[in-house]
């Protein structure tokens, strides 16, 4: 990771999946920016000041088309180039979670798939310029396997289903311009947004007895390891991949 130069998004406070991908591109070597926006932008400086080496923080709302404008004009500014991207966004409103699947109206469910799964898109497209001026250049999205309906996760889920069919979508149509995008799929963390589901503790508790591997939900070091390889050029032969780090979990049908 020696000099390349990474967009995490996603961090809010040092127990984001986000954050302990950053810690880990600077140990090894990678300059980062972050990005945060509106109130919670405040949480995200204050975590920047905890990395080894204290990150700038854009100001990004993936939503607002004027952000991601000035976000490609400050990294063109800054870098000129671009060598990885960090897709940690979503977000579902809290009657799009919870187990009322049924009664979420169309407007949630529309906001769930756009900030969740069309911002990959987005984000990868604004970026492409300097993707493609960058050294084996590679967006990760980070993923909750979306083969199966789970308890609670409702709308989320199915906008992570979305997240998956897009990102391998643009994965086909950015590949020749030397790009790749992968997902990770990670078990349940003990991270911000895990605590704004309901019923969390439940779903992790499934990990902890059936994952072969077992699974510590207080730990995103092995989920950033992966989305670190895949931001590597060791990885370059890799696009258009779902990883699961989840103590493999996702192989076994039941708890024995």
């Amino acid at each position: 990771m020696n000099g390349r130069r990474l967009l995490i998004t996603g961090v809010v406070n040092k127990h984001s999946i986000a954050w302990e991908v950053a810690r880990q591109a600077q140990e090894a070597g990678a300059e980062v920016v972050l990005t945060g926006f509106g109130r919670a932008k405040r949480m995200t400086e204050r975590a920047a000041a905890q990395l080894p080496h204290p990150a700038d923080v854009l100001e990004l709302d993936i939503n607002n088309p004027e952000d991601v404008t000035a976000v490609v004009a400050s990294l063109e500014a800054r870098w000129g180039a671009l060598d990885g991207v960090l897709h940690a966004i979503a977000f579902a409103p809290g009657d799009a979670l919870g187990g009322a699947f049924m009664d979420t109206p169309v407007e949630s469910a529309e906001i769930a798939f756009r900030t969740s799964a069309f911002s990959l898109k987005a984000l990868t497209g604004a970026l492409l310029p300097l993707l493609e001026q960058g050294d084996h250049p590679a967006v990760v999205g980070l993923d909750f396997d979306a083969t199966l309906a789970w308890p609670v996760y409702d709308w989320m889920g199915v906008a992570k289903a979305a997240l998956e069919s897009v990102s391998r979508y643009v994965a086909r149509d950015v590949g020749p311009k030397g790009v790749r995008v992968n997902l990770v799929a990670a078990g349940p963390l003990e991270t911000l947004a895990a605590g704004g589901i309901p019923g969390f503790d439940g779903l992790a508790e499934s990990w902890r007895r059936q994952a072969p591997l077992g699974w510590d939900t207080s730990d995103c070091a092995p989920v950033a390891e992966t989305v670190l390889f895949l931001l590597a050029p060791g990885s370059r032969a890799i696009t258009g991949e779902i990883i699961h780090v989840d103590g493999g979990f996702h192989a076994i049908g039941a708890a024995p």
